[in-house]
């Protein structure tokens, strides 16, 4: 049985336990339930920079392909790399990361993710060609793909009940503002400097995290000994990347899905079923590489529909709206970026008033009202035509942000919030790797019905295919947030059966 870190009703974590690995006092009886400890306080603060360094670095490079092409001499497909093997790497490590989190401690999942990313952003600074700029990038990933779940876990770990909406909120600065400032912060350095710079200006900020992490930042919890089953790492690869794979190069393609596109996705599909019958398998004997008992638990199952779907409909806003401004409406890479930049800032800077809601409220009037905006918004962008103005795109952009901080954060709280502690670390990995999957499923999706639609009736008639598809989409959005349900905290000694 996996070691849990004891609670009280509120969910604010207990004393620890014989490990003494935590590094915040156990909260007296008399003491405010919503109060965090300076020490706790410090611990989620540093994990938030990382965070936020880590995703912005993600987008970064989506606007310098072109010239990177020039500059290392490659061609378009080659280049897609420094992006698809990104997100692969990211596809195949975040399901490991539930063992990661268990078996070692804070300090050092936070030192191993930060030194793998400061590494990789070291290398790409001065990769000399194509081959070891992909490899930095690989390098990066790594780091990137263990930051997140870290952070969440920590959360639930450190933050009462009570006011986990209000931190949760936070998070969403990290998740949504830094993507956002991604293409408008390359486009600026672009626009001035080389592309090593993007990397050069990154360096700096990911090393001064690692520094006060290194000097603050203490465990959290309590480490396991828990066996490794490598069969199930070695499936992640196939299964994951597979998935991530082909659904990536179908919606790249500009002449429907190939052979190899196919090939990756039945292969994904076949390696997919297989791990997840391992890991059912493995919860017999307690060693399961992602422990899908966080299932047993309705409100976890309904939030990661909700944020498959939503995550699926936020691609359309990413991938559909550059294309449109700069096919359709000629702008360049970085009025693109400041015309998306509102956006961003708005569903980022609104998540920690919403977290505030949530915790007054509860989810569902936030889900519900949310849904419907995303699928009032996505509607709209399926009626634009090559005249509509600018400044309406970016009201209808802020509003499907709005929508969407509606959305994730109370899924995000009410997902996690009844898990015993010792899920804790794989629901966080089981959130994360089906945004992965999502995301790239909503791209190909959208991307193909574009690019099929366009070959035939043009750019107009493909983009506003494609935000219809999104919209319908977005429907099932609706469904899923009228089931949504305030969720308390795991009962001590809880687990799912």
């Amino acid at each position: 049985m996996s070691t849990e870190v004891s609670s009280n009703a509120s969910g604010q974590p207990g004393p620890p336990g014989k490990s003494g690995q935590t590094g915040t006092a156990p909260a007296s009886k008399s003491a405010a339930p919503e109060k965090l400890s300076r020490e706790s306080v410090t611990i989620i603060a540093t994990l938030l920079v990382a965070t936020f360094v880590v995703i912005l670095n993600e987008t970064i490079m989506n606007v310098a392909l072109q010239r990177l092409m020039v500059d290392l001499g490659v061609d378009a497909p080659t280049v897609q790399w420094l992006s698809t093997g990104f997100m692969l790497t990211m596809a195949v490590v975040i399901p490991t990361t539930g063992f990661i989190l268990q078996s070692l401690s804070t300090r050092a999942v936070f030192m191993l993710a930060m030194g793998l990313f400061a590494g990789g952003t070291a290398l790409a600074a001065v990769a000399p060609g194509f081959e070891v700029l992909l490899l930095a990038r690989i390098i990066q990933a790594g780091g990137t793909a263990i930051m997140l779940p870290l952070l969440m876990t920590t959360i639930l770990t450190l933050v009462p009940l009570a006011r986990r909406g209000a931190v949760m909120g936070n998070v969403s600065i990290a998740i949504s503002v830094a993507p956002a400032m991604g293409p408008t912060v390359s486009g600026l350095i672009l626009e001035h400097f080389t592309w090593r710079f993007m990397f050069v200006f990154v360096l700096p900020v990911a090393l001064a995290a690692l520094a006060i992490g290194a000097k603050y930042l203490t465990n959290v919890g309590e480490t396991e000994k828990t066996k490794l089953d490598f069969l199930s790492v070695l499936l992640t690869v196939p299964a994951f990347g597979g998935l991530v794979y082909g659904l990536s190069q179908i919606g790249g393609g500009q002449s429907g899905p190939g052979i190899a596109a196919i090939a990756a996705l039945v292969i994904g599909v076949a390696s997919l079923a297989v791990f997840v019958l391992r890991q059912l398998r493995l919860q017999k004997s307690e060693a399961p590489l992602l422990d899908l008992r966080a299932f047993n638990f309705r409100m976890f199952t309904v939030s990661v529909l909700l944020m498959v779907v939503a995550m699926m409909a936020l691609f359309g806003g990413v991938i559909l709206l550059p294309l449109y401004l700069q096919e359709i409406r000629g702008l360049g890479s970085l009025e693109t970026g400041l015309a998306l930049l509102p956006g961003g800032l708005a569903m980022g800077l609104l998540g920690p008033f919403i977290g505030r809601l949530f915790d007054k409220v509860g989810p569902l009037p936030l889900t519900v009202t949310g849904s419907v905006l995303m699928v009032a918004t996505l509607w709209q962008f399926s009626m634009l035509d090559a005249g509509t103005p600018v400044w309406w795109i970016v009201t209808l952009h802020v509003l499907l942000s709005f929508g969407l901080a509606l959305l994730f954060t109370p899924a995000f709280t009410t997902g996690l919030n009844p898990l015993p502690p010792h899920l804790y670390s794989h629901g966080s990995a089981i959130m994360s790797t089906s945004q992965q999957v999502a995301g790239a499923a909503g791209t190909a999706l959208l991307v193909s019905i574009f690019a099929v639609v366009s070959a035939s009736s043009g750019l107009v008639a493909g983009m506003r295919a494609a935000f219809l598809t999104a919209t319908v989409i977005a429907v099932a959005a609706v469904v899923l947030s009228a089931m949504m349900r305030k969720t308390e905290g795991a009962v001590p000694g809880h687990a799912a059966h």
